[in-house]
């Protein structure tokens, strides 16, 4: 028989053809009181998809002949790790650990289905794991603002796929989005504006922190950047003493003639398109001044290990200041407690602190010598996790997805189908780099196009469920690890993403459920 659909594809699945749970409005879960986040998340997963709002009972007042949905965390398996066996007479989900545990309800909710008259989940067992720790997403919140709810609903719909890290853009050429005691004309004057000259925004400090709060009872974390040297060009409306005059390339000029808008010019407002023509002014002290308070009190907002230094794209930079900057920063950022992460360019510097976490934003296949600059990282310090995968002409959310599209940017190698953005593995490359050096994977989603949540999830779904790579075995180690798998389990998720309210793409190529739901009782009544 048919397996049931669940993206990611789990470590291993099994079916046995017997008779389904039978799901409805008595079906109790049984979970102690200290895993009620969990508890909480499968409610609410079960409420939205069949309106059925289930009770909750402790272990010790439940029948042992009760039909009921069990949550434990137990076992000694690996991190994340958890076990999830459905026959008609219970299900029971059990996590290693709390994330794991929280993994497993995220599929339980997959399996869902609607029953004549009702509600089902198919039996089956699932022992499942993750191959990479970092599965990762990014959202740009510089080119356009996006504010609290908007992230707090991406956060939502991405850790349902088991992605565990949101990289924050913060900061850009366009404008400064978190709001700094220590340095407050950065938000007073470089906030207000966006690509196209759109309205800005900022986030408080308690804004930062109850992003970071839903991010962390989703068990994701939150991994800051603060984009430097270049992409700075919001700081010379704050402080243009830092930031050196826009260098004006021919390609510069060609992005402002092909996407509109003005060339950068210091100390104004900037929304435009084009990158690479700012830089901080590598050579005063004044500037390593600033970045000790902006990168400090970034390291004391963020509780998690990470902090993102940015480096790409300084092409207002000459390679020996380069060079001078990524090793000086990146000593900074780990003097304050934090693992640094910059992007691939940076593993060229030759004081690169040890401990930094390249990057790699550039294509499955490397041109330019992307990959010897990735291999930088594996150079210095220890080799285990040291590289994020994010291949833009693979993952990058933002490209377009349809050559029709207004959403979107087609700059890595034209329009990106959801077939590319599934079909090729992180050990596969950068030659010379294996699975132990890989810390995991990322999809980023840039904002130059994406004004709403409704863009974000048009770009971002299906294709942000193609990276299941960071999670499930690589490609040849399951059957599962196929496009034709993957089309058809993503594509039975249509009725769960609708319930919830994800506007995806439905995307050629891809069998779309469409839910004939006769006589299931939603429980709305």
């Amino acid at each position: 028989m048919a397996l049931p659909s669940v993206v990611p594809a789990p470590a291993s699945i099994e079916a046995d053809g017997s008779a389904p749970f039978a799901l409805t409005s008595g079906t109790p879960i049984v979970a102690a009181a200290e895993i009620a986040d969990a508890t909480e998340a499968l409610q609410s997963l079960i409420e939205t998809r069949t309106g059925l709002r289930l009770d909750t009972r402790e272990p010790a007042d439940s029948a042992a002949d009760a039909r009921a949905i069990v949550l434990e965390i137990a076992g000694d398996g690996a991190a994340e790790s958890y076990r999830l066996d459905v026959t008609e007479a219970s299900v029971i989900v059990s996590g290693t650990d709390a994330a794991g545990l929280f993994y497993g309800v995220q599929t339980l909710g997959q399996l869902v289905e609607p029953a004549p008259g009702g509600w089902q989940i198919p039996a089956v067992r699932i022992v499942d794991a993750p191959r990479f720790a970092y599965r990762g997403v990014m959202l740009d919140v510089a080119r356009h603002f996006h504010d609290v709810a908007t992230v707090k609903a991406y956060i939502d719909r991405t850790s349902a796929l088991k992605f565990t890290h949101l990289h924050l853009h913060l900061t850009d050429d366009q404008g400064w989005r978190l709001q700094l005691d220590s340095r407050p004309l950065l938000t007073e004057k470089a906030s207000a504006t966006s690509v196209g000259g759109d309205p800005g925004g900022f986030y408080t400090q308690d804004d930062y922190r109850e992003i970071i709060d839903h991010a962390g009872a989703r068990h994701m974390t939150v991994v800051p950047e603060i984009d430097l040297p270049g992409h700075t060009h919001a700081v010379s409306l704050a402080y243009p003493e830092l930031s050196e005059e826009p260098v004006l390339s021919d390609h510069i000029r060609e992005i402002v003639r092909d996407y509109g808008g003005e060339l950068p010019v210091n100390g104004v407002p900037y929304g435009g398109m084009a990158v690479g023509f700012s830089s901080l002014k590598i050579r005063d002290e004044a500037t390593y001044e600033f970045l000790a308070d902006v990168l400090g009190e970034v390291a004391r907002l963020t509780p998690g290990p990470y902090l993102h230094i940015g480096g790409d794209e300084a092409l207002g930079t000459s390679a020996e200041d380069y060079d001078y900057f990524i090793g000086r920063v990146s000593r900074l950022a780990a003097s304050l407690g934090k693992t640094p992460v910059a992007w691939h360019e940076a593993g060229t510097a030759t004081d690169l602190e040890p401990t930094t976490v390249g990057q790699f934003w550039g294509y499955v296949e490397p041109i330019d010598g992307m990959d010897a600059k990735a291999r930088g990282f594996t150079a210095v310090g220890s080799d285990q996790g040291k590289l994020i995968l994010s291949p833009a002409d693979a993952i990058y959310l933002d490209m377009k997805f349809d050559a029709d599209s207004p959403l979107g940017l087609t700059w890595a190698r034209g329009v990106t189908t959801a077939r590319r953005a599934y079909e090729w593995d992180p050990a596969e490359v950068v030659d010379g780099v294996a699975d132990e050096q890989i810390l995991g994977v990322e999809a980023p989603l840039w904002t130059e196009t994406a004004r709403t949540l409704a863009d974000i999830d048009a770009l971002a779904f299906p294709r942000a469920a193609a990276a299941e790579a960071a999670w499930s075995p690589a490609a040849g180690a399951s059957e599962l690890r196929t496009w034709e798998s993957f089309a058809a389990r993503v594509g039975a998720l249509a009725p769960l993403w609708t319930s919830q309210g994800i506007g995806f793409t439905p995307l050629d190529g891809i069998p779309w459920a469409v839910e004939v739901a006769a006589g299931a009782d939603r429980g709305d009544a």
